[in-house]
């Protein structure tokens, strides 16, 4: 079987190497890709063109919406593990599921976040590429990855740098009097 392209999307065959046998078909492609059109793109907001799927209607009960969605995206990761995708893809696919998670659980923006962000087409795309073109993409998981770890660091140490600028004002502070 030759792989094929849908929607922009390469998809490949089910590779007899994977790790869990009959996992491979019963997570297949075409599964896999009615999971994600059913979390990220099942519906259309009218005369926008916007699409959004369950994760976006289930993320909008709070607390358990959006972990309920955050389970249901991790079947793509999980099904590229039984698949046979390169750890670093997994991490960044994991990557995917925890910002959606995380920025999905504010109030009203996180739930436009998740519209916008879809997570699980980000990673059925991930998975596709990496199953087709094995070890080409890796490359960009990288980029990816140091590129979030640099953004987390500034996050982190912006209030810290604060902390001690404000802590250094304070100890140098002498009233007048």
């Amino acid at each position: 079987m030759a792989p094929y392209q849908s929607r922009g999307i390469i998809e490949a065959p089910v590779r007899p190497s994977d790790r869990w046998g009959r996992g491979g078909r019963l997570l297949g492609n075409e599964r896999l890709r009615q999971l994600e059109v059913l979390l990220d793109e099942a519906f259309v907001i009218p005369g926008t063109g916007i699409r959004f799927g369950l994760d976006g209607i289930i993320g909008l009960v709070p607390g358990l919406g959006d972990i309920l969605a955050g389970l249901l995206s991790l079947l793509i990761p999980l099904a590229a593990w039984v698949r046979g995708v390169p750890y670093i893809t997994l991490v960044r696919m994991l990557t995917n599921v925890s910002i959606g998670l995380i920025i999905g659980t504010i109030p009203v923006f996180g739930d436009a976040f998740d519209i916008f962000w879809k997570a699980n087409r980000r990673n059925y795309r991930l998975l596709t590429l990496h199953i087709a073109q094995p070890h080409r993409h890796t490359w960009r998981d990288w980029i990816f990855l140091l590129v979030l770890g640099f953004a987390i660091s500034i996050i982190f140490a912006v209030p810290l740098i604060l902390i001690v600028w404000f802590l250094e004002k304070l100890a140098a502070y002498r009233p007048v009097g």
